[in-house]
C-alpha cells in the first residue's frame, strides 16, 4: 500500500527496483554457470577483464582493473588476492611506477578465463534473447548510465 513516502504507485514502475530484480536474476544464472569452475562472479569479471586488457595494454595495475570493471578498489584488491592465491594471476614490479604493482594473468588464469567467458557469453545470450533486436538498444542505454556515473 503506497503512501506519500513512495514515488511510485506500483513497484514495477521503479526503474531502480526493476534493475535490481533483473540484476539479481542474471547474477544467479551466472553464478550457477561459474560454480563448476570454482570462481565467483566478481572473480570472473576481474580475471576476464585482466585477460582482455593484457591483450590491449601493458602494464595493468589494480587501479586500472578496478576502473575498467567499475568495481570498488578495496573489493578489487581482495578479489585479486584470492585469484593470486589460486595461481590465476601474479603481481610484478611495475616498470615505470615503483609504488605500483603490475598484475599479470598466468597461463592457468588465461585458460580459465577462456573457458568461463564461453560459459558466461552463452548465459548472456540466452538471458537477453527475450529482448530480441532490442538487446543492442538496451546495452546502449546501459552504457549511457555507465558514462554519467
Amino acid at each position: 500500500m503506497p503512501d506519500e513516502v513512495f514515488q511510485f504507485d506500483n513497484a514495477d514502475d521503479s526503474p531502480g527496483f526493476s534493475l535490481w530484480q533483473v540484476s539479481s536474476m542474471w547474477q544467479r544464472k551466472i553464478n550457477a554457470g561459474l560454480k563448476p569452475f570454482g570462481i565467483t562472479h566478481a572473480q570472473f569479471v576481474l580475471l576476464a577483464s585482466l585477460a582482455w586488457l593484457a591483450d590491449n595494454e601493458k602494464p595493468i595495475t589494480q587501479i586500472d582493473l578496478a576502473h575498467h570493471a567499475k568495481m570498488d578498489v578495496m573489493m578489487t584488491s581482495n578479489v585479486l588476492r584470492t585469484l593470486e592465491h589460486k595461481g590465476l594471476l601474479e603481481r610484478q614490479s611495475h616498470p615505470t611506477d615503483t609504488r605500483a604493482k603490475s598484475i599479470v594473468v598466468t597461463g592457468k588464469g588465461r585458460e580459465l578465463a577462456k573457458k568461463t567467458v564461453t560459459v558466461v557469453e552463452a548465459i548472456d545470450k540466452a538471458f537477453f534473447s527475450v529482448l530480441g533486436g532490442d538487446a543492442s538498444k538496451f546495452n546502449k542505454q546501459l552504457l549511457k548510465l555507465i558514462a554519467i556515473n
